[in-house]
């Protein structure tokens, strides 16, 4: 019950303070006055009743505050207090003060910023149902792919033989028209096997699954929808279920929705997904890789276990049909790996800069605290003279550190809302129909953990740091001293805290130099054709219309005879599958004819170009000759290879005349009629392939690509040839029209290159300003600890040249020593890059040197300010300084 009691009576007081005084105050008069009374009642003037009644109750304010501890009050009041003054000193200071937020904030901006895209490609878990048992199924062909495309006859066989899966399904992205009413739209669409879903653990949220059997090609023609295509061309409507949609000029009915947070990143962002009914000759042969596989482990089954169930497999249909599956293995990844592998190094390498960038920041605002807990020594010690406590003095610098990083985490977290949306600005839109999943970053539990232990670890660092200062026998020497110290201690620590930010600095230069340096090369990178004037067009023409090799030629034809008549043309050409810089083709299966064969065959990528397609690209000829008109399907076969191709099968030797050929027995030849200077199909940052180019009258796709080179700006073109097509056929689609120096510039490589120095080189460059800051905060401090010292050297006849190379020389060596610990650190530390760089190394010279230079200048920079302030100092003034 008293407990009870008491408890009440703390929550009374601390809820209704202003009542409680008020009735402390009353009480405390009452007795106040009862004492005056019963003085006066015997004999005593007033004045001296009042008097010896305040002597009796001990004073008046002091027995309000032993009546404030007795009720709890005292800490909350303590602590009000506290804040309050610690907001004057900091008003006070207003530089200090702001110069530290501005810092902490920036520390923790930059550091959930970038781990909000780390948690959402390495921490978050994907969005299926047990997504650690999800992987990927591939076929491999060692050393040249290890995650091949399977065939859908190799993959009914891997369905039905494996013992490690608990479902196998597959899955391939393409782009199709869709019929509209204002004509065909290019959409992305999955094409899936019937337990797709199922194996992910998804559901629609509206309609239904796919059946068993519905993918198969007798079975009728169904689609799910994206839930953004629901939302965006179906206005949400539930009524959908049923519709008919018509892709590819293939009718299919509507019969469910998926889920909002749903994505495939493998896929890219479709909008309609359809079962894979196998129906062309490509389809249903054993040799025609085009898909891919998705997987769910039984339980207890590790990935290693089901990589080496399916390579057995592998070898079995290898016996079986040696002619299709020669030299096929198998692979199995996780899906996690799969979906994130590419992407990862570069996350963590720009996560460290941010952990970088956050240690500098934190050691800057330690110095900032250190240096003015220095300037206060006298003020500490008169306050222990006087009687507080060392326990009293640590709980002001714990106050104040709450005020700053109350402050600068406030901000902190408000910027990194508005950074974690600026970077999502910066992804490019490839990059996000790759990785869908760092398009759709939100705030969660894993990101408030990080706000609130780095703003923990701020708190301790910022109170516990200068507490250290509060020893009782140096606080007393402080008293006698006054601020006449030479903050040796300070000088000490804070040049060595300034060594590291200058090392941590110099560690992040030289990885933004070397990214820098490999994105320079990327783009100037020899492509084997000239970029300038030259525009590009994708043309995708409905099977239903063009699906046979005459009706493609022919349309190639009337393209071809078109676009050159436009103003301006000076040549045009098309290639099947896709322009330059795009990706290497689809591949074909070869063997050297003339040589001895044991049966296995050659992967290698392959175009089919028209006649002019090579003088277009203004890539060179090196031997033989180009393709003509007349190398169509009634002539002999022939082939135009690249020059890696004769350096891997025709090495010293002339490739003309040389004949090729098709995996078999009794192969119909191809003769080599001309070899090309190599041409960089796919990758910037890849190497070059062997290519094999074949006629496109003699070997053609109803999906190609229309090259033109223009004596006017290329871009002007884009529209005309776009009208152009239109007016053929308003049936056929058109897309991904561009030059070619925009295709170099936004290709994938380049971007991804392009985003990670851009990153690495904001924060280095930060952490340059910091660290830069820092130095000149010591250097500041070094000048008006030593300017007695500095008064009586010139007194005594000293030039001001030498005060300059005094202090000039103190941030020298501090620069030596950081930039030296920087550039050891780089140089391991650059290893890490290794995957992420191109055409340099990691202990590139050149750049070592570079950073070396741009940091002395900059510290001379920086130290030059206060080497100034020192070599101004009047003698006399600073001989009369405390």
């Amino acid at each position: 019950m008293r407990l009870g009691q008491i408890l009440r009576k703390r929550l009374r007081s601390l809820f209704h303070r202003r009542q409680v005084e008020d009735e402390l105050d009353e009480e405390l008069r009452y007795h106040l006055e009862r004492e005056v009374e019963q003085a006066v009642d015997a004999g005593a003037r007033y004045e001296e009743a009042r008097l010896a009644a305040l002597r009796s109750i001990g004073g008046l304010q002091q027995f309000k505050e032993e009546c404030r501890d007795m009720r709890g009050l005292n800490p909350l009041d303590t602590f009000v207090n506290d804040v309050r003054f610690a907001v004057r000193q900091l008003r006070k200071n207003l530089e200090f003060a702001s110069t530290a937020v501005l810092m902490l904030a920036l520390g923790l901006c930059s550091s959930l910023a970038i781990f909000a895209f780390v948690d959402a490609a390495l921490i978050k878990p994907l969005p299926y149902q047990h997504p650690e048992r999800l992987v990927g199924v591939f076929e491999r062909i060692d050393p040249q792919c290890i995650r091949c495309n399977l065939s859908w006859p190799d993959y009914l066989d891997w369905k039905q033989q494996n013992t490690s899966f608990e479902s196998l399904d597959v899955y391939s992205g393409t782009g199709m028209p869709l019929t509209t009413n204002s004509g065909p739209l290019p959409v992305r669409v999955g094409r899936v096997s019937d337990g797709f879903f199922r194996t992910l653990g998804v559901a629609p949220v509206l309609g239904r699954d796919f059946y068993s059997g519905e993918d198969q090609p007798s079975a009728p023609r169904t689609v799910i929808l994206a839930y953004g295509t629901w939302q965006t061309r179906f206005g949400g409507a539930r009524e959908v279920l049923g519709r008919t949609v018509v892709l590819d000029g293939n009718a299919a009915v509507v019969v469910g929705v998926l889920p909002k947070d749903f994505h495939f990143a493998p896929v890219g962002p479709a909008e309609y997904w359809m079962p894979f009914h196998p129906h062309s000759e490509c389809d249903l042969r054993r040799s025609c890789h085009g898909i891919y596989g998705v997987a769910r482990l039984k339980d207890g089954v590790s990935v290693e276990a089901a990589r080496a169930n399916v390579v057995s497999i592998a070898q079995a249909l290898e016996k079986l049909h040696p002619d299709t599956n020669r030299n096929q293995g198998g692979n199995v990844i996780a899906l996690g790996e799969l979906i994130v592998g590419d992407i990862r190094p570069i996350l963590l390498v720009i996560m460290a800069g941010a952990i970088l960038l956050l240690l500098i920041a934190t050691v800057d605002v330690i110095g900032l605290v250190l240096v003015r807990s220095e300037s206060r020594k006298r003020e500490m010690a008169v306050r222990s003279a006087l009687g507080a406590s060392s326990g009293r003095l640590w709980s002001q610098f714990l106050t104040e550190a709450l005020v700053l990083v109350a402050v600068g985490s406030g901000l902190g977290l408000a910027a990194s809302h508005w950074a974690i949306r600026l970077l999502g600005r910066l992804l490019s839109e490839d990059m996000r129909a790759r990785l869908p999943f760092l398009a759709t970053i939100d705030w969660n539990w894993r990101l408030g953990a990080l706000a609130a232990g780095i703003t923990a670890v701020y708190a301790i660092l910022l109170a516990v740091v200068p507490s250290l200062r509060l020893r009782a026998p140096e606080i007393r020497s402080n008293l006698v001293e006054g601020a006449r110290g030479t903050g040796g201690v300070w000088r000490g620590l804070g040049a060595k805290l300034v060594v590291v930010e200058i090392a941590t600095a110099v560690v992040l230069l030289v990885g933004a130099g070397l990214l820098g340096r490999s994105l320079y090369n990327l783009l100037h990178v020899t492509l084997g054709l000239q970029p300038e004037h030259l525009a590009t067009l994708d043309i995708a023409a409905p099977d239903t219309t063009y699906g046979k090799a005459p009706q493609t030629i022919a349309l190639a034809r009337k393209v071809l005879d078109r676009a050159a008549g436009l103003p301006g043309v000076r040549s045009v050409g098309v290639a099947a599958e896709g322009a330059p810089l795009s990706h290497n083709g689809n591949t074909t299966w070869i063997r050297i004819l003339g040589r001895p064969w044991d049966g296995g065959h050659i992967d290698i990528p392959q175009r089919d170009v028209s006649p002019s397609y090579f003088t277009t690209l203004g890539a060179k000829l090196a031997s033989g000759r180009y393709f003509n008109e007349t190398d169509d399907q009634s002539r002999p076969a022939v082939a135009i290879v690249n020059r890696a191709f004769v350096r891997k099968y025709f090495p010293n030797e002339d490739a003309v005349g040389k004949q090729i050929g098709p995996p078999q027995a009794t192969p119909k030849p191809i003769e080599i009629v001309g070899v090309i200077e190599d041409v960089r199909e796919g990758p910037l940052d890849a190497e070059i392939p062997p290519v094999v180019y074949r006629p496109f009258d003699q070997d053609n796709d109803d999906y190609f690509t229309l090259a033109v080179r223009t004596g006017q700006d290329e871009g002007s073109i884009l529209p005309a040839l776009g009208r152009m097509i239109r007016e053929i056929d308003p049936e056929i689609v058109t897309l991904h029209g561009m030059t070619m120096t925009e295709r170099a510039e936004q290709s994938p490589s380049a971007l991804l290159h392009r985003s990670t120095a851009w990153l690495t080189g904001g924060f280095a460059g930060l952490a340059l300003l910091l660290a830069l800051v820092g130095l000149y905060g010591v250097i500041t401090y070094s000048v008006g600890q030593r300017t007695r010292e500095i008064g009586v050297r010139m007194a005594l006849g000293a030039e001001t040249g030498s005060v300059y190379r005094m202090i000039l020389k103190e941030a020298a060596w501090l620069a030596g020593l950081g930039i030296g610990a920087g550039l050891l650190l780089g140089i391991a530390a650059s290893a890490f890059l290794r995957d992420l760089l191109f055409g340099v190394g990691p202990w590139d010279p050149e750049t070592m040197a570079g950073i070396a230079v741009i940091l002395a200048i900059a510290t001379l920079i920086a130290s030059f300010v206060p080497a100034r302030r020192a070599a101004s100092v009047d003698p006399v003034q600073a001989l009369r300084a405390d």
